[in-house]
């Protein structure tokens, strides 16, 4: 059995999971978001979805976007 990396949990159905040649092993998504997920620049909260991005920044939404300046971000159009 494997360890996840976030919890320690040893389980029998972990996954790798790689993103930006960092790798890791986790027992569920959960502990997947909480490593791996890039964190809002603004909030802090991680991203689970698409976020936005304004000057090379993640942003979870529009709205942290602007928060941080960057007013020409739109969740609609």
């Amino acid at each position: 059995m494997a360890t996840c990396d976030t919890c320690g949990n040893e389980y029998d159905k972990t996954f790798t999971l790689t993103r930006e040649n960092v790798t890791g092993t986790y027992d569920s998504f959960e502990c997947a978001i909480h490593a791996m997920a890039p964190e809002c620049a603004h909030c802090h909260c991680k991203i689970v979805g698409h976020g936005v991005e304004a000057d090379g920044v993640m942003y979870c939404c529009a709205h942290c976007a602007r928060k941080a300046g960057h007013g020409e971000l739109a969740d609609r159009a």
